[in-house]
Parts: C-alpha cells; structure tokens; sequence
C-alpha cells in the first residue's frame, strides 16, 4: 500500500452521509478506521479485504496515485449509472428500493428451519447471511443435505449442496426476500417473513414457496422459521450443523418444531394449516 491509501479512502468515504456510518457498515472501529485515513496505520490483510469489497475496488486500486485514483472512481460510477439507466430491470425494481424500509437491524447470520421441498417429511437447517451493500440488502443461503440422510431419502449420492443468492426487501411490516441458486440457475424461491418488533431478535416466522429439485419440479409451500445467530460467527462450525433431519430429532429445538407443526405432508405435498 503506497501513502495515496488515506486520500483514496476518504474520497469512497465522501460518497456515504458520514465516515461513521461506514464504520458501522464495515463494523470496524472508528479509531482504528481513522489511523487509515490519516495514513498513520494500514489495513490488516483481513481489513482490507473487507475495505475493498465493501467500496468494490481491488487491492491494488487504493494505492494508485489520488487524481488517477479518483479518475477511475468517476468512469466507474459514470458506467454504472449508464448501465443502470439502460437497464429495465433495474428501473423496474428501483421503486421497491426506494420504498423498502431499514432492514439494518435484521443484517446477520441465522439458521433457516423449514420442511425440505425436495424431500417430504424432513427438516431442511440452512445457513443464511443478511448484509448490507452499497443502500441494497442482500443475502447468501447455504444448504446441503447429508449424504447418508439424503441416500436414505431417496435423493441422488453424495448429497446435495446449494448456494442461494437474493435480495431482501422490507414493505408495509413484512420481509420479502427472493433467490436464485447460483450453482445451477435452475430454482429460484421466495420467503415473506414476520419481522420482530422485540428490541432483541431471536427467531423470524414466515412462509416460503419454490419448487423441488426432483424431475417433476413440483411447486411447493412451507412454514420457515429463521433463528438469529449474530453479526459474526465461526461459519465452518455453522455449515457442518447443515443438513436434513428427522421431524423428531432432538437436535431440533421443541420452539421450533412447534413453529413449523402447521405444515403437514401428505401423499408428498405440503399442506399449510
């Protein structure tokens, strides 16, 4: 990193109200984030990373001379606003962003709960990570499915794996989140969830829709319940929790097989009481 990263930083700063609103959204400390502008100290490898992601620059960007720096942020932000105003979706979609609310309070990990569309009569537990980006919110779903439960199931060998990409939206007091499954582009769902009015949030109810993997694509509906983990956790202790369960196992909280009891299988189809 040359001596040009303080200035460099402070012009992505400029583009936010405030340098402590980009602290809150990096979750870094002020003081520390301070040193950086000031050239006093510079990002750890791990800080750094999450500088760059956060702003979309590369490593290497932030230590290039101010005028040549701030010269490419503009051509940048002149493309995007190009790209975006040629671009009917994102139009299409603009008022739901202007309109959707703070979803800030909800960003964090959670275990998702619900009946697995795929496999009739077992508990699906993903992994789901809210996060803000750039005045978006967004968020990354992780599944898989146990190869020896999904073996017995029926499912094909080796299990299943899936990596849902989406966006959230918060209107007229509910959470509207949809995705698409990046591995494959071949599923995309929906879930409208119940948003917590608690000063602390614990779990989130509500109902997601899509369809099942197998070869008759089957639309489906179940109860999901999301159970709030924190703003950092240890995720590879997280993923190995992921997999399908028995309805009875007793590594289900009672709460949460009460919350998801409305939905029944019959005949394999989901019916919701």
């Amino acid at each position: 990193m040359s001596d040009y990263l303080g200035a460099n930083l402070k012009l992505l700063c400029s583009h936010y109200r405030s340098v402590a609103e980009v602290c809150r959204k990096l979750a870094i400390n002020r003081g520390q984030f301070n040193k950086y502008l000031s050239g006093r100290s510079r990002p750890t490898a791990h800080n750094l990373k999450r500088i760059c992601d956060f702003f979309g620059v590369e490593a290497y960007e932030l230590g290039l001379p101010s005028e040549q720096f701030a010269q490419l942020i503009g051509m940048r932000s002149s493309d995007a606003r190009q790209r975006s105003a040629n671009d009917p979706l994102i139009e299409l979609l603009q008022p739901l962003r202007e309109s959707a609310g703070n979803l800030s309070r909800y960003c964090g990990y959670y275990f998702e709960y619900a009946h697995c569309l795929s496999v009739p009569g077992y508990i699906l537990q993903s992994l789901v990570h809210l996060r803000e980006e750039r005045g978006s919110f967004l968020f990354e779903r992780q599944e898989r499915q146990e190869a020896s439960r999904a073996e017995s199931a029926g499912t094909e060998e080796g299990g299943i794996r899936c990596r849902y990409l989406g966006a959230a939206f918060y209107l007229q007091d509910r959470l509207f989140l949809t995705d698409y499954e990046s591995l494959t582009g071949n599923e995309m769902s929906q879930t409208i969830l119940i948003p917590s009015f608690k000063s602390r949030i614990t779990r989130l109810n509500g109902l997601k829709s899509g369809v099942s993997s197998g070869d008759r694509r089957t639309p489906a509906c179940t109860r999901v319940v999301w159970d709030y983990l924190g703003t950092e956790i240890n995720r590879v202790t997280a993923y190995r929790q992921l997999m399908l369960y028995e309805p009875d196992d007793p590594r289900i909280d009672e709460d949460i097989r009460q919350r998801l009891a409305a939905t029944r299988v019959r005949d394999g189809l989901f019916e919701i009481e």
